[in-house]
């Protein structure tokens, strides 16, 4: 990319990096801050996801005078024109910043969700089916189990949850934004046993127990409180949706106080040309094995 230069751009900060190289870089970070801050080594692959460029699908750009657009420098506020750019998807939604209530709909495996035009969803246009089979192949949600998902959005683990557990279960699908939670009501519209439930996800865990949860927080991560009421409800799997390492991996110490342990994990490179990975980690309890004298997952 032509803007990609330490004066130009600041959006893509691997750009001069090879895609193989941008790949075993992320996977280096993500494994010094699990040995880090999680005490645990281990061997960490990040999956290369095409596209590797045009796969943006929500753009922000600053308006400039006459109709044109920019992006700004690297930590900084100068604004750099851009007529073009390489991470765009072909038709990719732009915004400015505002305030809109426009609604868009997007479709995951077969199934449709309401969005806001300017409310979250992952920009890569693999991501939310990536995700998805990801989270669902971890917990292997059984019919009648109880599920939580937390940080849920506009329901889209929620729905495949509902589906999987079926009538004879239930789903509760958490999200403090009011708007976004609204858009989950109707997407879980077709699942009575899916309950919405807008309230900060601190507050808001509570009931008999869970079987399986979905933690998908925000860049800061769950947090030792919330990592407590989850360990409280006592589930057998717990699949953390993560795009900050150090956070998932502050969380992943929390939840090894409370008995439970990184069974498995995934990265995907969802943000190619740049450093940020979304990683997908399991936790399972620790079962004490008084014959040994050993724990066991």
């Amino acid at each position: 990319c032509p803007l990609a230069h330490p004066e130009g751009c600041g959006g893509c900060d691997f750009q001069h990096v090879a895609l193989p190289a941008q790949r075993e870089l992320k996977a280096a970070v993500v494994a010094e801050q699990l040995d880090r801050l999680a005490h645990l080594a281990r061997k960490v692959e990040v999956e290369a996801v095409p596209p590797t460029t045009r796969w943006r699908t929500r753009m922000q750009y600053v308006p400039l005078p006459g109709g044109h657009k920019g992006l700004r420098q690297h930590r900084s506020h100068t604004v750099i024109e851009v007529d073009d750019c390489l991470i765009a998807a072909p038709g990719a939604r732009e915004s400015t910043g505002q305030r809109s209530h426009a609604t868009v709909t997007e479709s995951v495996l077969g199934r449709d969700f309401i969005v806001a035009a300017d409310g979250f969803w992952q920009v890569h246009p693999e991501a939310p089916r990536l995700l998805v089979e990801a989270v669902l192949s971890m917990l292997d949600p059984q019919p009648g189990e109880r599920a939580l998902d937390l940080y849920a959005g506009v329901g889209l683990f929620s729905a495949f949850l509902a589906e999987a557990v079926g009538d004879a279960g239930h789903v509760l699908s958490v999200e403090g934004d009011r708007r976004a939670s609204g858009f989950a009501r109707q997407n879980l519209a077709a699942f009575p046993w899916a309950e919405v439930r807008c309230a900060p996800v601190e507050k808001a865990i509570s009931g008999p127990g869970a079987d399986v949860v979905v933690l998908d927080p925000p860049r800061a991560g769950a947090r030792r409180p919330v990592v407590r009421r989850i360990a409280a409800l006592g589930p057998r799997a717990i699949a953390y949706v993560a795009c900050d390492p150090a956070a998932l991996a502050r969380d992943l110490a929390y939840f090894a106080e409370d008995g439970y342990e990184l069974a498995d994990l995934r990265a995907f490179d969802l943000f190619p040309m740049t450093h940020h990975v979304e990683c997908v980690a399991l936790l399972t309890k620790v079962l004490a094995d008084s014959s040994a004298g050993t724990s066991t997952p």
